[in-house]
């Protein structure tokens, strides 16, 4: 038994009656936004067999470039900073000489 559980349903009881005591308990429902979150995995899941290899060649061919792009910074953090500093500053102008 637990006294204060048992006080608080006397009170909602004596407020409201024996309606206010049949609320809603546990988890709320899914709202729309997480359900179409769901059938967006699920739409994954549908995909043909050739359809699945050719996304995950998409996703291995992206860490590979990644893991590439992470080892030269590894080895040569200024180098690799000054070799792509005008992707960063594309829109500054260089200095005239």
């Amino acid at each position: 038994t637990n006294p204060p559980m048992i006080t608080s349903w006397k009170k909602t009881f004596l407020d409201g009656g024996a309606e206010a005591l049949d609320r809603s308990k546990g988890r709320p429902p899914m709202s729309d936004e997480a359900k179409n979150r769901k059938n967006k995995h699920s739409a994954e899941k549908e995909m043909t067999y050739e359809q699945q290899l050719e996304r995950e060649n998409e996703l291995l061919r992206l860490e590979v470039e990644y893991l590439k792009k992470l080892r030269a910074f590894q080895m040569n953090p200024d180098g690799y900073l000054e070799k792509h500093k005008q992707r960063y500053h594309s829109n500054s102008k260089k200095p005239s000489d």
